[in-house]
C-alpha cells in the first residue's frame, strides 16, 4: 500500500509502496477516508519536533475498519471511525486518574505499536507510524483504542478534523474549568486549531473574541467562526491592542501557535486573575519568559492543554453532538483538497499561512 513517508528532516515526503503486516492482538486495519494536514506534522518535517525515522506522518484522520485482529471487541469491520493519535492503555496512572490523553504507555511506545514492534516495512527497513497511526497512508494498522465509531451522518472530512484540530481547539475551551459563559477571550494564531478555539469560545457565549495573527486574510477568515475583533500583531503591539479593546485585558487568552513570544503575550494580555492556556506546540527546547511580578501581583494563571485537556473519546462525542445540531462549523475550515500524491503541495500551502485546513482525500 502507498504511504507518504519521511526519511530525513527538511526533505519532501516520499510516496512509497510499503509492506504492511496483518493486525495483531488488539489491533485493527483501517482504510483511510480523509486525513488532515496539520502543523504538528510539519514540525517533524522541519526538525522542530523529533520522531524516529523513517516514519509515515499524519495523526488527524478518519476511515473505515476493514479487518480486526484477535481479541478486538470495541469495533468491527465496516465501522466508520474518527481516529485518535493517543491510544490510551486504560491501565497507567494518567488513564486511571482521568487524563487518558496523557497515557504513559502510549508515550513510552511512541511510534511503535504496544508490543514495541512496527507494522510497516520498506524492503528490510522498518517504518514507524506517527501517533501509532500514520494517516498519510491508504491503510493503517492501529490499536483498537484509536478508533471511535461515529454516526453515518458525520462526513469523513468533518470526522478527520474532529480527530485533531477541532478537538484540540474547542476542547481547550469547553474542558477548561476557568472558562465561563460571557467571558472575554483572545486567541493567538488563526490556523485550524485557533479557529476551533474561536468556535469553542462562541459555544460558551463569550462576549468578546479577539483573533490575533500576522496575516490580514487569516484575520478576515476568523470572523466567519465567531471572532468579534481582530488584531494584526505585525502592525501593532497585540497586548496593548487587546487591553484597549477590553478596558484592561481578557479573562482568557489562548496560544494556539506555540512560541515563546505568543505564550508571553497571552499572559500579558490577561486582566487580573485571568487565565492563559498554552495549546500550540513550540520547538523542542524552547522556553518562554514570564514577567514574574506581573504574573504574581495580578494573580494570573498559565495552563497547558494537550489534545483538548480531556479524554479525546469523550470530547469527540461532544463535538459530534455540536456538529449534528448545527452549532459547530467544521466544513468551512476545509479550504484545500489534495490526493495523496500531492501532499507536499498541501504542506507548502500550510507553510505559506493560507487560510483554514488542507485535507488528503483517499479514493
Amino acid at each position: 500500500m502507498k504511504a507518504a513517508t519521511l526519511y530525513n528532516v527538511n526533505e519532501p515526503l516520499q510516496i512509497k509502496d510499503l509492506r504492511q503486516d496483518k493486525p495483531k492482538a488488539g489491533e485493527v486495519r483501517v482504510k483511510m477516508g480523509v486525513a488532515g494536514i496539520c502543523a504538528s506534522d510539519h514540525h517533524v518535517m522541519t526538525g522542530t519536533a523529533i520522531l524516529d525515522m523513517p516514519v509515515v506522518l499524519g495523526h488527524e484522520g478518519a476511515g473505515t475498519v476493514v479487518e480486526v485482529g484477535p481479541g478486538v471487541t470495541k469495533v468491527k469491520p465496516g465501522d466508520r471511525c474518527i481516529l485518535t493519535f493517543i491510544s490510551s492503555c486504560g491501565h497507567c496512572r494518567p488513564c486511571r486518574t482521568g487524563t487518558p490523553q496523557l497515557c504513559d504507555t502510549n508515550g513510552e511506545t511512541g511510534v511503535k505499536q504496544y508490543d514495541g514492534t512496527v507494522r510497516l516495512h520498506d524492503g528490510d527497513r522498518d517504518v514507524h507510524q506517527m501517533g501509532k497511526l500514520g494517516v498519510f497512508s491508504e491503510y493503517l494498522i492501529a490499536p483498537q483504542q484509536a478508533c471511535h465509531p461515529m454516526p453515518d451522518e458525520v462526513p469523513m472530512d468533518v470526522a478527520a478534523l474532529i480527530g485533531c484540530c477541532v478537538t484540540t481547539g474547542v476542547g481547550s475551551v469547553i474542558n477548561i474549568p476557568a472558562a465561563r459563559s460571557g467571558m472575554t477571550v483572545a486567541v493567538f494564531g488563526c490556523g485550524g486549531v485557533g479557529l476551533s478555539v474561536i468556535q469553542g469560545a462562541r459555544l460558551l457565549n463569550a462576549t468578546k473574541i479577539i483573533a490575533v495573527d500576522i496575516f490580514d486574510h487569516k484575520l478576515e477568515f476568523a470572523y466567519k467562526f465567531g471572532a468579534t475583533d481582530v488584531v494584526n500583531s505585525r502592525e501593532v503591539d497585540p497586548v496593548e491592542a487587546i487591553k484597549e479593546l477590553t478596558g484592561g485585558g481578557v479573562d482568557m487568552a489562548f496560544d494556539s501557535f506555540g512560541s515563546a513570544q505568543t505564550v508571553n503575550n497571552s499572559v500579558m494580555a490577561l486582566r487580573k486573575a485571568g487565565t492563559a492556556v498554552m495549546i500550540g506546540l513550540g520547538p523542542v527546547g524552547d522556553t518562554a519568559p514570564i514577567d514574574m511580578v506581573d504574573f504574581l501581583r495580578n494573580q494570573k494563571s498559565l495552563l497547558s492543554s494537550y489534545y483538548g485537556a480531556a479524554s479525546p473519546h469523550e470530547t469527540f462525542d461532544k463535538l459530534i453532538d455540536f456538529y449534528l445540531k448545527g452549532l459547530l462549523d467544521v466544513e468551512s475550515l476545509i479550504t484545500r483538497t489534495y490526493p495523496l500524491e500531492k501532499i507536499n503541495e498541501g504542506f507548502d500551502a500550510l507553510a505559506r499561512g493560507e487560510d483554514g485546513r488542507g485535507i488528503i482525500v483517499f479514493s
